[in-house]
Parts: C-alpha cells; structure tokens; sequence
C-alpha cells in the first residue's frame, strides 16, 4: 500500500473517530442535560417534601398543643363537677349498664356511716342487701326481702318511677333513677324531709281550718235557724198588729218594729250568702225550672212594695223565647229579687220594668240569657257607677239617705252572676233612671223548644186597654207578632170609641173593666172580655160571669195562650158563664212545733174562709192528714217525735190520687237546705220569718178558684 493511500486511509480513520467523539460528545451532553433535568425534579421533590414535612410536623404541634388544653380543660371540668357534685346535699351515685357503682358522692354514702362494702364496683343489690341487712331503710307493712324485689324489679324498668324510703332517722328520701341509652343509670337520692314535714304541716293546718270551717258553717247554721225563729214572731205580730185598730202614733211605732225586722232579716240573708261566697263554699246547683214563671213569682213577691207606690211592675218577656231552662232557679231568682228590689226601692214614680230575651243555640244545647230591669227612678251619679257593685258601698247623696240596706245585694249578685259564667253591668243617669242588666249561659232541655203557638180560630182583632204606655206597647206587640190586629187605647172614651163589629177580643186593666162592661151592655153587645189584676183571686167574684176570665197582672204567656185556647171566639153573643164554684171550703193543714209559730200562721189566714188545723209534730201531721185529706200543707222541718222532711216522705207513700201540694216552713236558710228538703217530696221551700203576701199568694194558687171564695165578705162588697 502506498504511502498515499496509508496517509488517506488514515485520515479517514481519524475523521471517523473525530465524528465518533463528536457523537459521543453530544450522546454525553444530551444524557448530562437529560440528568440536570432530573436532578432538578429531584430537588424540587426533596423541597416540596420538606414542605410538606413542614407542615405536617406544625399541624402536629397544634393537634398536640389543642389536645393538652382540652386534656387540661376536661381535668379542670371534671374537677369541677365532681366538685359540685360532692358539695351538694342530696346523693348521687352512677351505675354502669351491669348496676355497679362507678361513682357516688359522700351524701350518697354518708347513709351507709362507712361501711367498706358500699365502694366503686360494688352491685346495686348489695347495696340493697345492706340497707335491709343493716337496718337503714325502714321497709313498712314490706319484709326485707319483699322489699329488695320490689326495688330490684324497679331498677330493671327503662325508666324506673320516682319512689320515696324512710330512713331508720325518720328522714324521707326521694329516689329518682334514670338510665341513659347504652343502660348507664344516674341516681339521686333526694332528702325531701323538710317536704314532708311541711306537707304534714300543711294537712294538719288544712284539717283545722276545715274544723273551724265546719263549726263557722254550723254556727251561722244555727244562728240563722235561731234568729229566724224569733223573728218569725216580731215581724208576723207586728203584721198583724197593723191590721188592728190603731191610732197614727201606733200604726207608726208597729210599721217601724216591721221595718227594722225585715232590715234585720235582709242583713242576716246579706252577711249569711256573702260569708259563703268569700269562703268558696257556695255552690250552684243547676236544674230544669221555668224562667219565666220564677219571674213572675218574683214580680208578685214585690207587687205590694210595688203597689204601695203605685208603680206598674212590667214584664216584657221574648214571646219567641223558650222558658224551660237548665240553670240555679234559687240563685237566679235571688239575682232577679236583688235588681228589680232596689228599682223598687229606688223608684217613686214612674215604672220598673223587665226585658227578657236571648239567643239560643240548639247545637250546643245552650241559650245565652240577657236580661234587663228598668226604671225611672234617682239614677246613679256618672262618677259612683264604678262603685256600685263593691262590698259595703252604696251612693251617698241627700236623695238616698232615706234608703237603708246593707249595701251587699249588687255584690252578692255580680259574684252569683260570674259564678254562672255570666256579666253585670249598668247604666244610669242621674235623676232620670237605671238600668241594670246581666249575662248568663243557660243550659237548654227537651221541653225548650221555641214556643209555636197558633191564634185561635175567630181571634182576628184584639182591643187593649190600659194606662201605661210601656204594658200596652209590650201587649200591642206581643199580638202582633202572633198575627192579631191591635187596637191600643189609654183611655174609656178611646176604648169606647174603638169597639166596633169587628173587635174578637178585649183585655182591659182591672180599673177599666167595670165602665167597659156597663158600655157593651147599654150597646147590648157581647165581645170576649179578659181581664188584668194583680190579684185574681179577689177579682174573680167582683165580674162574676161578665168576663171570660181573668189574668194575673203581668201575665206570663203561657197563662195568656191558655186562656185564650179556653175562649171561643165566634159570632158574637152572650157570654158562656164560667162553671160554678165548688161551695166547700178549702181544708189546709199546718204542721209547726212552735206556738208563737202558730199563733202568727192563724193570725195571717184569720180573714180566709178556710178549714184550718194545725199539727205539733211530724206523727200528728201524718195523722191529721189521713183524717182531714187537707187540699194544702204546710209543713215545718224541725219538729219532735218526726220531722217534716220525714212525715212529707210518710204522706207521699199513702197518697192516693192527686198529689196534695206540701209547702215546707223552716228557719234553715244555708246553702244546700233546699236540696234536701225539696228531695225529701216537699213542692217549695219557705223560709222564715214568714210573710203574709207570701202566704196568701201560695193559698190563692192551691185555691185556683176550686173551693169556696177565700174572702166571701170582700167578694160581697
């Protein structure tokens, strides 16, 4: 080979390894930039790590830092509660879910006076094996072994009953056990010693005001009983006594032994229902009764007061209203005598005057009541409105000074009216008049439905004659609404001016009577003629058969839709003469320990032509009652031998046919009284002193026109 081609060959081959180098050379690079690269990740993993590791370390510390306050806080709460727990004197233990103690209190293991055995870890029965074995627990009419089921079967319950242990100190312990949801059960042992003791206390304290209660109730029992009695005979004498030929000086001494008796009796009835009321012991008692006609009573009760005034006492009862109600009658009608009273007494002229309505509803069964009296008397001054109905308050002024009272009859009834579940209220003005008015829920019975009563046939056309505006309106308007034709007239001549052909009825006052009958018989006519009084008893004789009948004076309605079914109305003519009377006289019997009780009960009814007997005791009047089959009794309650409530009881059993109307006569006047009398078969209850208005009332009513005229000699006159 040549040198040349040596020199090339070498060449090429140095060339070759230059561009290996070179090769390698970028080989090494690319792997060196390749490895910087990595290196570069690596770093920023090792510092992202180092970060991280940062990080966690710091949130460490702070886990660790908040969990050692939290180690201190609960330490510190733990020490506290424990704290509390111990300083507290009531017990308190806690019992895992298999009862064993983990915890107790000293007050809870002060009971047990160190024994070892009651520690953490002991069982609940042991516990109870060692208040049983030890004498700590007093376990009553229980044996100790009865008594640690009873408590062993309690704590099994979910949530056990509060129980009460005697301890062998006479302390009371109140066991209040309530278990969580995983079984753990908190016990309280509570000393309710103190408790006890004052609720002992408090029943012995109770027993002796009830003592003292029962002996004030007896005593103003008796005292009324006493009181009464005697009063009896000092206002029924002295009753008698103005009925007696006396001198002006005389009758004026015997009237003022009248009033003040009977404004003793008014105080006694006062202070006997108002010391019932403050002490809570008077109680209602709800029955079916006759709202309207105990308005009526009430009305003839006051009639005389009334009358002496000469004040119309006026009744404007809804027509359309039910009169059977479910309610106290005795208390209603106490309320109704307190209000229409003082408008009596309040008034000198002018009118009183009665508005009853309501609304009932028939889905409830019950009627919401109102009703108003009226009058035109003093009135009520605009700043003593307010202070009507306090206790003890009346209005002072000039004017009413000459009124006495005890000023408890408006506090009396606005507690009677609330306890009904009612309201009271007034308006006056002053020297013009009053209105007092009440609320109540009334209770309705089958017999309230609304009356539906139809006109007879023929009653088309009605005169009404009478003086006051106010009881001709109400009677004008009461036609009315059932569809008559109303002619009103105030005068004779305007009744007389207004009887034409096709008057069907004509109701006048008794004072209008007379002159209006003298006219249709000089016009030879005959119309259908009723008449108003106040006392129909004494009227029946007066008109004789010149009148179709006559009406107690205001008429309730349904003694107006009676007699005008009894009338019949047709072409005129003569008027059908009533039946004549019977001529036999009319036999009462009078049943009453008491002689001056007796003598001022004859002296009552001595112008009456009646049989009159009396009877001592309850035997005698079951006796006499055999022998004189009397058409009334009127029967005492306290009496010897028998008393009435038993002799009526007697009668009762041997009645044959109609039943005779027996009237109890007694002294008891407290709450409750009339209940059992009026069980007992007794028609009504009286109390005494007895009055003569109301005596005389209840005879007219017995009477009822059947017997022999209860006063020929006046009826003659």
């Amino acid at each position: 080979m040549s040198l040349a081609n040596k020199l090339t060959e070498e060449r090429r081959n140095r060339l070759a390894a230059e561009r290996m180098l070179e090769l390698k050379k970028a080989e090494l690079f690319a792997a060196n930039r390749k490895l910087g690269k990595h290196a570069q990740q690596l770093s920023e993993e090792i510092v992202e790590t180092r970060a991280q590791v940062a990080t966690i370390r710091g949130e460490n510390q702070r886990v660790k830092s908040d969990l050692n306050v939290a180690n201190e806080k609960i330490a510190i709460a733990e020490r506290r509660l424990w704290h509390s727990i111990e300083t507290i004197s009531d017990g308190f233990a806690f019992f895992n879910a298999d009862n064993e103690m983990i915890m107790a209190n000293r007050a809870y293991l002060a009971i047990f006076d160190g024994l070892d055995v009651i520690c953490p870890g002991v069982n609940y029965i042991t516990i109870l094996q060692v208040l049983t074995d030890e004498g700590i627990v007093k376990t009553g009419a229980l044996s100790n072994a009865g008594w640690r089921e009873m408590m062993a079967e309690r704590i099994q319950q979910r949530d056990p009953e509060p129980i009460v242990i005697q301890l062998w100190n006479g302390s009371y312990i109140k066991l209040v056990d309530q278990r969580g949801p995983e079984g753990d059960m908190v016990s309280l042992g509570l000393d309710i010693t103190a408790t006890v003791v004052y609720e002992e206390q408090l029943k012995e304290a109770r027993s002796v005001a009830e003592s003292a209660n029962r002996a004030k109730s007896a005593f103003l029992a008796n005292m009324s009983h006493e009181i009464r009695t005697p009063m009896n005979g000092v206002i029924g004498m002295a009753e008698l006594l103005a009925e007696s030929d006396l001198d002006e000086e005389q009758h004026l001494f015997v009237q003022t032994i009248k009033n003040s008796g009977e404004a003793l009796l008014v105080i006694i009835n006062d202070v006997l229902d108002y010391s019932k009321i403050e002490a809570q012991k008077l109680e209602l008692h709800p029955q079916p009764f006759d709202l309207e006609r105990a308005i009526v009573e009430v009305l003839m009760l006051l009639q005389t007061s009334a009358q002496a005034k000469g004040l119309p006492l006026l009744l404007d009862y809804d027509l359309f209203l039910p009169t059977m109600m479910v309610g106290d009658p005795g208390r209603v009608r106490q309320v109704m005598t307190n209000l229409i009273g003082n408008a009596v007494k309040f008034t000198a002229q002018g009118h009183v005057l009665i508005r009853v309505t309501g609304v009932p509803d028939p889905a409830l069964g019950t009627l919401s009541l109102h009703v108003v009296v009226e009058d035109t008397g003093i009135g009520i001054p605009a700043d003593m409105v307010g202070h009507i109905f306090g206790e003890f308050n009346q209005v002072e002024n000039e004017r009413n000074r000459q009124f006495d009272g005890t000023g408890l009859g408006l506090a009396i009834s606005q507690r009677l009216v609330v306890m009904m579940g009612g309201e009271i209220w007034v308006t006056s003005e002053d020297g013009v008049g009053s209105c007092f008015g009440f609320r109540v829920e009334m209770g309705l019975t089958g017999d309230s439905a609304i009356p539906q009563w139809q006109p007879p046939q023929g009653l088309r056309h009605a005169l009404i004659v009478d003086d006051v505006d106010i009881n001709r309106s109400i009677l004008q308007r009461q036609f009315t609404q059932l569809g008559v034709k109303v002619t009103a007239c105030s005068s004779i001549a305007q009744a007389e001016a207004a009887i034409g052909d096709d008057i069907d009825l004509l109701l006048a006052d008794q004072e209008y009577a007379p002159p209006l009958l003298d006219h249709l018989k000089s016009l030879g006519r005959s119309v259908r003629f009723v008449v108003l009084s106040p006392h129909p008893s004494k009227a029946i004789k007066a008109f004789d058969t010149r009148v179709d009948d006559i009406l107690l004076h205001p008429p309730s309605r349904q003694n107006l839709f009676d007699v005008l079914d009894a009338i019949s109305f047709g072409p005129s003519g003569p008027t059908a003469e009533q039946p004549p009377m019977s001529q036999r006289r009319m036999r009462i019997l009078a049943a009453e320990d008491n002689k001056t009780n007796q003598l001022v009960f004859r002296k009552m009814v001595k112008g009456l032509n009646i049989d009159l007997t009396f009877a001592s005791n309850g035997e005698e009047a079951l006796r006499l009652f055999q022998e004189v089959a009397p058409d009334l009794v009127f029967m005492d309650i306290s009496m010897p031998k028998m008393d009435g409530k038993e002799a009526t009881n007697a009668i009762r059993a041997i009645e044959r046919g109609s039943r005779t109307p027996i009237l109890a006569l007694t002294a008891h006047a407290m709450d409750g009284d009339d209940t059992g009398i009026l069980a007992a078969g007794l028609d009504k209850y009286l109390t005494k002193p007895l009055r003569k208005p109301l005596i005389l009332h209840e005879i007219e009513v017995a009477h009822g026109g059947r017997f022999a005229s209860l006063r020929p000699d006046q009826d003659e006159g």
